[in-house]
């Protein structure tokens, strides 16, 4: 365990000080994967004291105080609603051209993707709409909906800044129009003062890192990331080349076994997951699937699943007896969380 990984878990609020809100953890990580609905509550469990499931969807549902859209890297990600806008102005312009070519693969004309966007828009004007009724809707005026087609349609009128996810009804998170859920959009930020923003809440969720990392976990072009880096005062270089914010404080000890949850965070955060997974990596993550996990010492030493109502751990490794306990206890909030 070397120094810089002692401090990302401290970043990344899995050791020292635990946030006491959902807001509060999403302002640290900036975003949170979300494609996995139950990995993005995981994730705010694990970092948090004192919260459930429950307040997770009801912060979706009710607050608004967060919103899941496609963002970085054109994935999913749970992000504060005011970050959005600036989020989305940064990290969607890349994923055009991808998109394009995605919606030609699944047969799905520029003329087919027009008659989509304006169906959904005209769909979400009355509310909130399921993924099914979306379906039904981009179906009924002639736009094919098989295999991914009808996500990048929907995906398209996200890019164009139509669509976001909304509230949750158990597993089902529904869509909305930007313009109904968040309301008026701020003043756009300038592209080098946006850039400046990233880089400082990324370090401050995920440092020490370098402006590589930063690319990578935001899918922006590595000049615009060294830029934004560039443009912050107040950095300490580490020793390996990587920078983090000045006056964190002491390095607090390593946390204690805890388990993660789908596409955390610790593993997306950074251009190499090494530190983390070692000799591992393959069996935590693989074909794009990053899973669950038990993080002891700061190494993932076993995947875990839920089967009928059970935690079931499978060590990837020798793990001590009083470990072995304290993720047995661990899992019993994993329970006690999904439960409330």
């Amino acid at each position: 365990m070397t120094v810089p990984v002692a401090q990302r878990l401290a970043a990344q609020l899995l050791s020292g000080s635990l946030a006491t809100s959902v807001t509060g953890v999403v302002d640290r990580v900036l975003a949170v994967q979300a494609q996995d609905l139950r990995g993005a509550r995981l994730a705010v469990r694990v970092r948090s004291t004192g919260l459930r499931a429950s307040d997770v969807d009801r912060a979706l549902t009710q607050d608004r105080s967060v919103v899941v859209s496609w963002l970085n890297r054109g994935t999913l990600h749970l992000v504060r609603a005011e970050d959005y806008w600036w989020l989305h102005e940064l990290t969607t312009a890349p994923q055009v051209s991808s998109n394009v070519r995605r919606l030609r693969q699944e047969g799905v004309s520029p003329e087919a993707a027009e008659r989509g966007v304006q169906a959904v828009v005209r769909a979400l004007e009355g509310g909130p709409r399921s993924r099914q009724q979306l379906r039904d809707v981009v179906a009924s005026v002639g736009v094919p909906v098989a295999g991914q087609a009808l996500v990048h349609v929907l995906l398209l009128a996200t890019l164009r800044g139509h669509v976001v996810r909304g509230p949750v009804d158990d597993e089902e998170q529904a869509f909305v129009l930007t313009r109904d859920w968040l309301g008026r959009p701020p003043a756009p930020l300038e592209r080098d003062v946006a850039l400046a923003e990233l880089a400082r809440r990324y370090l401050a969720g995920h440092g020490p890192a370098t402006a590589d990392d930063l690319a990578r976990w935001a899918g922006i072009r590595l000049g615009e990331a060294r830029r934004g880096v560039r443009a912050l005062r107040d950095l300490v270089e580490m020793e390996d080349g990587s920078v983090d914010v000045a006056r964190r404080g002491p390095v607090p000890p390593l946390p204690p076994p805890r388990l993660l949850g789908a596409f955390d965070p610790l593993l997306t955060g950074w251009r190499s997951r090494e530190p983390i997974v070692g000799e591992h990596r393959s069996l935590v993550t693989s074909n794009g699937v990053f899973r669950p996990f038990a993080l002891v010492g700061g190494r993932a030493v076993a995947t875990w699943t839920i089967v009928r109502g059970r935690v079931s751990l499978t060590p990837l490794e020798q793990v001590s007896a009083h470990n072995l306990a304290a993720l047995e206890d661990d899992a019993v909030d994993v329970l006690r969380f999904l439960a409330e």
